[in-house]
């Protein structure tokens, strides 16, 4: 779990002081943008479940294996228990990653129609050299004709995920779109952690793009200079088809 070195060591994680300046007290571990606090613990199940394929450490005999297994997750919730949000609650996040200088964001989460406050913030992630990694969606539509967002922004960071399943073709459930969706990847019955030591099988292109977004980060570990749109071609480049 990543650590804020502004915010670390020392007793600065509960200090009461914003130690780094950046506007938020106490944030060592991220932030809770729904709840306005320090502690972005997942109390949905989801957040973890994704988290898992991204880093899960494997070689251990124990649970599942993700994709990086020393990778630093940077908790940032702006999703209730419920899994309800609201879009404001979403562009702090990603603009707190903007000031934290965060190079991927793994984004498994839509709804809403198209937003002109969220499109600015994806392109201020762009600007910052962030690559958007975001679902295709569940409703087993044309994102052509039928956009999903956050995954459907123009912003040349985005990367648009759909879903595979065990066979290497569309999960029958995933969103698609010539245009607007970039790769799949697996996310039908994919196990993986959960709160308090657990692991379920959940399937969605929730699913499939902390899939997409851990080989980012592997590769990024690999070609620490790569920029953010040479790495998201990278990975269009390696698909099957």
């Amino acid at each position: 779990i990543w650590k804020n070195p502004g915010e670390s060591g020392n007793g600065k994680e509960t200090n009461g002081v914003d130690d780094d300046g950046n506007g938020f007290v106490d944030d060592w571990r991220g932030w809770d943008f729904a709840n306005n606090d320090n502690d972005p613990f997942d109390d949905n199940a989801h957040g973890t479940h994704c988290a898992g394929i991204i880093g899960a450490v494997g070689n251990n005999n124990r649970g599942v294996s993700g994709i990086n297994w020393n990778v630093s997750l940077v908790g940032l919730k702006f999703l209730t228990g419920s899994g309800s949000g609201s879009t404001s609650d979403a562009i702090d996040a990603i603009l707190y990653a903007v000031q934290m200088n965060i190079p991927i964001l793994s984004n498994s989460w839509g709804g809403g129609g198209f937003s002109q406050a969220l499109a600015d913030a994806v392109e201020a992630a762009n600007q910052a050299g962030i690559l958007f990694v975001a679902a295709a969606g569940n409703e087993n539509n044309n994102n052509d004709s039928n956009p999903n967002y956050p995954s459907n922004y123009t912003s040349e960071n985005v990367l648009a995920v759909a879903s595979s399943d065990r066979r290497d073709i569309r999960s029958s459930f995933s969103n698609y779109g010539k245009t607007t969706v970039d790769l799949a990847a697996p996310g039908s019955d994919i196990l993986s952690t959960t709160p308090n030591n657990n692991y379920q099988s959940f399937s969605g292109t929730s699913m499939a793009t902390p899939y997409a977004a851990g080989t980012a980060a592997l590769v990024k570990a690999q070609y620490p200079n790569i920029n953010h749109i040479a790495l998201k071609y990278r990975l269009m480049g390696s698909v099957d088809f």
